[in-house]
């Protein structure tokens, strides 16, 4: 492996290339371009990083990002908070949010339940959702989960959590094609689905 002739510009050139889907080739076209606008596009990348390091946090409600300890949905008065839509993660709700279809507030569960990856319920948000519902304020769950066997999975778990609560527990329609990943769909398609959500019925069995 070929190396640059200086070291500051090599240690930037594999700092960059640890981003997902960036190699080598395409972390020493980002250096460069950032080396020639250094005065410019650079400051600012800095800055915005520092931010991430330093002032990111997740929401203390919903596990969101947020900049304090509640993020800008749940503190927003003018959402419905009656509904919570579940998401697996963040870029999920950015997802939801660009297509200007959901009014309510979210949950992040930080993940789906996936037995091969050693995910269980423990590690989930699982039990902060449970509280939510128990306050009473909540009328409708949302379960805007990719459409995978592990997502699957975790929908049918948290719905025999909430079956014995007076809460209406909907499923976003099936536009998102199975398997995929709902921060990959396209947003018209993603806003239809969840204004053409249905409900989840549990057999008394489940």
């Amino acid at each position: 492996m070929s190396q640059s002739s200086s070291r500051h510009l090599e240690f930037a050139i594999r700092a960059i290339g640890q981003l997902p889907g960036i190699g080598r080739k395409s972390a020493l076209r980002i250096a460069l371009f950032l080396l020639k606008n250094k005065s410019t596009i650079l400051p600012e990348l800095m800055e915005g990083l520092k931010g991430i390091r330093e002032n990111i946090q997740n929401c203390r409600t919903c596990h969101n990002l947020s900049d304090g300890e509640t993020c800008g949905i749940c503190s927003d008065h003018k959402r419905q908070r009656n509904i919570i839509c579940v998401v697996e993660s963040e870029r999920d709700i950015m997802a939801i949010e660009d297509t200007g279809q959901y009014h309510g507030l979210y949950h992040v569960l930080g993940g789906i339940i996936s037995p091969i990856d050693n995910v269980g319920p423990q590690d989930l948000h699982i039990p902060d959702l449970m509280e939510r519902v128990a306050s009473g304020e909540v009328t409708e769950i949302i379960m805007a989960i990719s459409p995978t066997i592990e997502g699957e999975t975790t929908i049918f778990y948290l719905s025999k959590l909430l079956k014995d609560h007076p809460v209406r527990i909907s499923l976003i329609a099936r536009g998102v094609s199975f398997g995929g990943e709902l921060e990959y769909a396209d947003g018209l398609t993603l806003g239809r689905s969840i204004v053409a959500r249905t409900n989840i019925e549990l057999t008394e069995n489940a």
